[in-house]
């Protein structure tokens, strides 16, 4: 599959800013890919060609990003909803309310023609892993403005005074495009001011802070997302007009994530309920992200076993190495059986005899009737 000039006019065409060109040689490509074979990806590249801008920003408004003086880090990135969009799973009254703030977004020149000027902000917190970037990211697709995401390694300068002036910079370079600026691990900037651990300069960044929003929430869209929701600054829970929590899974929502990161492969546990209860369970306590990567790790050992479909003893087998258990805790032929995987399919997966998996499972056994 050699298709090494396609690649490099698209790469060419992308430099020289030629949307024409870029096309017109990513469906040369998505061409030759479908003639060997290759349907997903062809398909994937004609999608992406005949996606329509959906909003009225040139991307050239974008390319001249802040950045920090020191470190020379570029303070922000830029996510075009139009090239991707996360399907995201959440419960029934946190979806309910991140469409109302979307429908507040979509209905925002109503609002003010009849002078009500309320601020659009949002703030979401809860743990690491949970969805607050997909949800920034689908409110994103879902209102058609580009995601100004301030990366904070760029914005933290060493002197603290030159890290008021970045926050500054950011909210100017928000302020002058229509976007969305997303304010991830918001709790590095915004701490509380009464922490007698912090030194004055850093509550005068936070003061800082608290002034820009203000500023900016007059005409402009804020996301803000945090994992330690604790150690925000009080006066910061008043700038934002809707505020949610974004828990772990719950169990009906684990299911639906399996469903979703499995789409892509057949899997012999699709419409057995049982197993997928049982896998369900297995991942209580874990975040989508978490889930996710259970999940891809599974795909890719199939792959890599060389096997038709997704088994449900290879995906508990991964459900085992991502929770860290020993074979002192747990071996891993007792966790497969105890889990309702026979001992043919044990030997299989984990690539020993048949005599060997008895002997993990029988010697449990004795000690339980000892």
């Amino acid at each position: 599959m050699l298709m090494h000039t396609e690649v490099l006019k698209i790469i060419e065409g992308g430099l020289d800013k030629n949307r024409d060109k870029v096309q017109s040689y990513a469906l040369l490509l998505s061409n030759k890919l479908r003639s060997e074979g290759e349907e997903n990806l062809a398909a994937r590249i004609e999608n992406l060609i005949n996606k329509k801008t959906v909003h009225p920003v040139y991307l050239d408004e974008f390319m001249s990003k802040p950045i920090d003086k020191d470190s020379r880090l570029e303070m922000v990135d830029v996510f075009y909803s139009e090239t991707h969009q996360d399907e995201i799973i959440l419960s029934g009254i946190i979806k309910v309310k991140v469409d109302n703030f979307v429908d507040s977004l979509k209905h925002r020149n109503k609002f003010l023609a009849l002078g009500i000027n309320s601020p659009e902000s949002l703030l979401l917190f809860g743990p690491p892993g949970c969805g607050k970037t997909s949800i920034a990211k689908y409110i994103s697709a879902q209102t058609g403005l580009p995601l100004i995401t301030a990366r904070l390694d760029g914005l933290v300068s060493s002197l603290l005074g030159n890290t008021a002036k970045n926050i500054r910079n950011i909210f100017q370079y928000a302020k002058e495009r229509p976007c969305i600026l997303f304010l991830d691990e918001f709790d590095a900037i915004a701490k509380a001011r009464n922490d007698d651990n912090e030194v004055g300069e850093l509550k005068r960044v936070v003061n800082s802070l608290l002034q820009n929003i203000d500023d900016f929430n007059e005409n402009n869209i804020l996301i803000a997302a945090t994992n330690h929701e604790k150690l925000l600054d009080p006066a910061i829970w008043r700038r934002f007009t809707t505020v949610i929590e974004v828990p772990k899974p719950s169990e009906s929502e684990i299911s639906e994530l399996i469903r979703l990161f499995l789409n892509s492969v057949d899997y012999d546990f699709k419409d057995d309920a049982k197993k997928l209860k049982k896998l369900t369970n297995s991942l209580q306590g874990l975040s989508p992200a978490e889930i996710k990567t259970i999940c891809y790790n599974t795909i890719k050992l199939s792959i890599i076993k060389e096997m038709k479909l997704v088994t449900y003893p290879l995906f508990l087998y991964q459900v085992y190495l991502f929770r860290g258990y020993n074979e002192q805790d747990i071996p891993i032929a007792l966790f497969l059986n105890e889990h309702g995987v026979i001992q043919s399919d044990i030997s299989k997966v984990l690539g020993i005899s048949i005599r060997q998996v008895r002997k993990y499972t029988n010697n449990e056994v004795d000690k339980n009737e000892g």
